[in-house]
């Protein structure tokens, strides 16, 4: 039974937290309606009205090449699908069930294709899984927090079987863990209530991912939800402790340490509009610049971020994220160098944006110019050596003006008489220290 040891996992994570910015992608059948991964229990959808989804699904426009190849040029270095979500529809092949899109009209196996396809790219590849299945027969209706049919009559728990439906879901993570090669990550989803761990036979789930793919990465949502931070915070880690926190829709305020104070590993999964899965009517998508300045900010703390996509019915990329994550792309092939292997500095946060540090080479993102020389917050003039523009190369001096003699203290560096930055969204400073 796996155990615990703190330089294993130490080596298993090292390309985690090198990565830094990952892709996200949430398909299944509720792209066809266009409201949702969660329509079914959100509307408290029966089996029967969502089954035509399931005869329907042909997505022509799907083509996991060039998810990879958009997820590439966006700069990220891994990327996750899903595998099963909480409706119990299964991208996969699964011999266990016959809700898969092999079954649909569309015949493939989406997970093969996926995965192939971002390994081709050079992409670490992961997987989510949900525990939650709304149309397992054995899974519980009458009750649950989220199920469909929790509040309905025709939904009552005789006769189902938690222990047959719990040995359907160990299977299928078997399957996935022994039929689809090397997988670098796995994204369970989630728990609540009083269905958390031990009511997984977690241990025993754990201990075989774990088995079956030697090194790979787990998130921490066998054990709780997108709140809690897990075991592993705790100090006394379980035997199905995640090895990375998964705070959704948000950063948190300061990087996370466990109760000795060690940093901890922790990702932010964020939509690029409001949603997850496809949504028809969602138009709120977040600006690349603010997504730039959010994923330095992750990284500046310590974390990573995972930036989600819902692809359309047809399996295509909607156009407003195809648009941004180019643009977030076109950053990062300039300054990708202070995202990939970087944390925190150390250093008060700057006003002017945000540290990032790799070793002795401290990344200064520059969110706005300042009025004259820019002050480097807590950082000696003596240990400054070589400072230039990531983006160009260009040198940039510590200033010596007289303007701020009276701060003999603090290191100022001079940008020039433009007082418009190179770059509008983050301008990265490169400083090397002695």
């Amino acid at each position: 039974m796996y155990r615990f040891d703190r330089k294993e996992y130490e080596r298993r994570t090292a390309w985690f937290t090198q990565a830094r910015f990952g892709l996200f992608i949430h398909f299944g059948l509720y792209a066809l309606p266009g409201r949702g991964e969660w329509v079914r229990s959100d509307e408290r959808m029966p089996e029967s009205a969502y089954r035509p989804f399931f005869d329907g699904f042909d997505p022509a426009g799907f083509d996991a090449r060039d998810w990879a190849r958009a997820a590439k040029e966006a700069g990220m270095r891994y990327a996750v699908l899903t595998a099963k979500h909480h409706d119990g529809f299964c991208l996969f092949d699964s011999a266990l069930t016959d809700y898969k899109s092999a079954n649909t009209p569309f015949g493939r196996d989406i997970v093969r294709e996926f995965l192939d396809a971002f390994r081709e790219e050079g992409l670490k590849v992961g997987l989510y899984y949900s525990l939650l299945d709304w149309h397992h027969p054995d899974y519980p209706h009458r009750g649950d927090r989220y199920h469909p049919l929790r509040d309905d009559p025709a939904g009552e728990n005789a006769g189902r079987d938690w222990e047959r439906y719990l040995r359907y879901m160990h299977g299928q993570v078997r399957e996935l863990c022994t039929s689809y090669g090397r997988l670098d990550l796995m994204w369970f989803d989630f728990s609540y209530g009083d269905m958390t761990g031990p009511k997984w036979r977690a241990a025993e789930l754990a201990d075989m991912v774990r088995t079956l793919q030697p090194g790979i990465v787990l998130n921490n949502r066998l054990e709780v939800s997108g709140e809690g931070f897990g075991s592993l915070y705790t100090g006394e880690p379980t035997a199905w402790h995640g090895d990375f926190i998964t705070p959704e829709k948000m950063i948190p305020p300061e990087g996370l340490r466990d109760a000795a104070g060690r940093p901890l590993l922790w990702e932010s999964c964020v939509t690029m509009n409001n949603s997850w899965g496809y949504t028809r009517a969602d138009g709120y998508y977040k600006p690349a610049p603010l997504l730039i300045k959010k994923l330095v900010e992750c990284v500046s703390k310590g974390g990573n971020m995972i930036l989600n996509v819902g692809p359309d019915g047809t399996g295509r990329f909607p156009a407003p994220a195809r648009r941004t994550l180019a643009e977030i792309g076109r950053w990062m092939a300039r300054n990708g160098e202070s995202v990939y292997g970087c944390g925190p500095a150390d250093l008060p946060k700057p006003d002017c944006g945000r540290f990032t540090r790799r070793g002795n080479t401290l990344y200064l993102h520059v969110y706005e110019n300042a009025l004259g020389p820019l002050p480097v917050p807590g950082l000696e003039k003596d240990r400054v050596g070589a400072v230039t523009c990531l983006a160009d190369g260009r040198p940039v001096p510590v200033s010596a003006s007289w303007v701020h003699s009276d701060y003999p203290d603090v290191c100022f560096l001079d940008l020039g008489p433009d007082p418009v930055l190179p770059d509008g969204t983050d301008t990265v400073l490169r400083i090397e220290l002695a």
